[in-house]
């Protein structure tokens, strides 16, 4: 018999399971597609019911072999998430997910107006913004009464697998430094006055670190055996850094997948008004982080528009375009964007649109975009005081080789490819497996490649990334009033 622990990671677009034995092996895969619920412009939410099925289904596939005994239960997803349940932990409403959902903009100006902007910043480590629970937990109550006055406690989607695993109510330490305001980023504790403010009869988890045991498993679940392990786990983006070995000191992990995600480990707090704050996944760490709001969701968008044409085809095609796309610049700000624009009310923008212009041309400027986007977040970091020696690319953007070539050569940094990019549904397996042992993720998932910069293209690169932030100042008038036409309903001027 082979010892093994199950990780799973709720996704964005699909939730993905994973079986690795003790030495770090892959043993079985398993992926759950899955589309969020758009109700309105700027609402992103999801059924948590959605999260517990998929992880039976995929338990129920990865375990359903004789020859392994399951240890211990690693659990990660997208966020910071908004589920809010009641007092029979059953959800009142669906999720309200991350940054993407953009509904709260008038409870963050009245919270800022309430609080301080200043005094939140300072004690919060981050500014009030889309990617905040507070503002969203204050929408539900203003918005949705009959739900709020049945709210009783809050999870996200890892904290709730735990919970449904093992009954346990916990929140890891990360996840609640990305609850802004309700969390104090130097006392590494909730702030009592402030939730009471903004969400009375709501009772916060307790804290615990992502790797700790949250709880046993009560009754057998899908070849789960009862009295397995669970860890709290966490936000998937730090599960991914945990997964390629990206979370050591001056470690900066890119996460490849539906958003973009950049966390830099630092030793000490850095703060920005433009990024976040946060504490890290590991005990005693912190992080500078941010975030694209829309990257391979953009990919994935113009495979739709051109009848459900492959990745693998687009990927080809963007390959032939040369280097700045033929003459293309995009705006990768499909649903708003996060870190370090903060703006919930930019949108998407093609420009140098001709009719010679290829469907591979469109794809390489949406790949070119997120990588202008990374550019943007790193030199950000960096006037902030970010600590970035080494930069460890993870998640499915990264197979193939294209994606984080272009990165590379856009941005002038050499990144890490790690032998398993799988992401972070085997993070939260490395951290399963710390419950039972003492794992090295050096040894578990050693760096196998490196993604260097081609100097040939830096020119044209240097001259797209200042015409990329040209356009987003040039063009702000006009897709902010696009953007509230787009909330209220508006169809004509």
């Amino acid at each position: 018999m082979t010892d093994v622990v199950l990780g799973v990671d709720v996704g964005t677009s699909s939730t993905k399971g994973v079986v690795v034995d003790t030495a770090g092996r892959v043993l079985g895969e398993a992926v759950r597609g899955h589309a969020v619920d758009r109700p309105r412009p700027g609402h992103v939410e999801m059924d948590a019911q959605v999260w517990w099925d998929e992880f039976v289904s995929l338990a129920a596939e990865l375990l359903d072999r004789d020859d392994i005994t399951v240890r211990a239960v690693g659990v990660s997803g997208m966020g910071p998430c908004t589920l809010l349940v009641d007092g029979a932990d059953e959800p009142v409403r669906p999720a309200v997910l991350y940054g993407v959902d953009t509904r709260a903009g008038e409870q963050i100006t009245r919270l800022n107006r309430e609080l301080g902007p200043d005094t939140v910043f300072r004690r919060c480590g981050s500014a009030l913004s889309s990617q905040a629970v507070g503002p969203k937990l204050a929408w539900i109550r203003e918005r949705e009464p009959d739900a709020w006055a049945r709210a009783r406690r809050l999870y996200m989607p890892a904290s709730w697998l735990a919970h449904r695993l093992t009954g346990a109510y916990v929140l890891d330490l990360h996840s609640a430094s990305q609850c802004t305001p309700l969390f104090d980023i130097h006392e590494q504790r909730w702030i009592p006055e402030w939730a009471e403010h903004i969400a009375p009869g709501v009772e916060l988890p307790p804290l615990r670190w992502p790797g700790d045991e949250a709880g046993r498993v009560r009754t057998p679940v899908a070849g789960i055996p009862a009295g397995t392990p669970v860890i709290v786990g966490t936000i998937d983006a730090w599960s991914e850094a945990v997964s390629v070995g990206g979370h050591g000191v001056g470690d900066l992990m890119l996460m490849y997948g539906t958003t973009m995600f950049l966390v830099n480990t630092v030793d000490r707090l850095v703060t920005s008004p433009s990024m976040w704050s946060t504490v890290g996944a590991l005990p005693g760490t912190r992080c500078l982080a941010g975030g694209m709001a829309t990257s391979g969701a953009v990919t994935d968008w113009l495979g739709q528009l051109f009848g459900g044409v492959g990745p693998g085809v687009l990927f080809g095609e963007a390959a032939a375009s040369p280097p700045g796309a033929n003459g293309l610049v995009m705006l990768p700000y499909f649903a708003g964007e996060r870190t370090p624009v903060m703006d919930p009310d930019a949108r998407g923008v093609i420009a140098g649109l001709t009719l010679g212009h290829t469907r591979g041309d469109l794809m390489r400027a949406a790949l070119e975009a997120t990588a202008y986007g990374v550019r943007h977040n790193v030199g950000t970091m960096l006037a902030a005081g970010a600590d970035i020696r080494r930069i460890v690319a993870v998640g499915g953007g990264t197979r193939g080789g294209l994606w984080p070539q272009i990165v590379s050569d856009v941005t002038g940094l050499e990144q890490i490819v790690a032998r398993t990019t799988i992401g972070a549904s085997y993070g939260a397996a490395f951290l399963a497996a710390g419950l039972t042992g003492r794992p090295d993720i050096t040894a578990w998932n050693p760096p196998e490649s490196v993604v260097r910069p081609d100097p040939a293209t830096a020119d044209v690169y240097a001259r797209r990334f200042t015409q990329y932030r040209d356009l987003y100042d040039s063009t702000t008038v006009v897709t902010h009033a696009l953007a509230h036409d787009q909330r209220t309903g508006r169809r004509t001027a």
